[in-house]
């Protein structure tokens, strides 16, 4: 009875890692649509560096977080038969997840960024 429920266990947790890689992929794909978008229209203007600096880390910060969570989301592409090597699997896609979620904070960050320096500076 408890190789079944383990069993059972195991499965929902295999379609809650296929779910969750689903989200993943769709997060880093707008994420990467979003940015490329942004990053084309920049305007010209002449920021402080301080503000420089913010925005030059925040899109740091968000690239690198999509790069580790490509990588997680890569790493998972292949499923392993073995419970243990499972588990790895379901492992690294949350991991992938959390990472996605961290590089989409801080392109909200940026974007926060920008709407106050403009609310500021008009």
């Amino acid at each position: 009875m408890l190789k079944n429920h383990l069993r059972q266990d195991l499965q929902w947790l295999k379609r809650q890692a296929r779910k969750d890689r689903r989200i993943t992929l769709a997060v880093l794909g707008g994420l990467l649509a979003a940015w490329a978008r942004q990053l084309s229209d920049v305007q010209g203007g002449n920021p402080s560096p301080v503000l420089l600096a913010l925005s030059a880390a925040l899109v740091l910060v968000s690239g690198a977080a999509w790069l580790v969570s490509a990588f997680f989301v890569s790493r998972s592409l292949r499923v392993r038969r073995e419970p243990a090597e499972e588990l790895r699997w379901v492992a690294r896609i949350g991991l992938g997840k959390e990472w996605a979620f961290c590089s989409l904070s801080a392109y909200v960050a940026w974007h926060l960024l920008q709407f106050l320096t403009a609310l500021v500076m008009s």
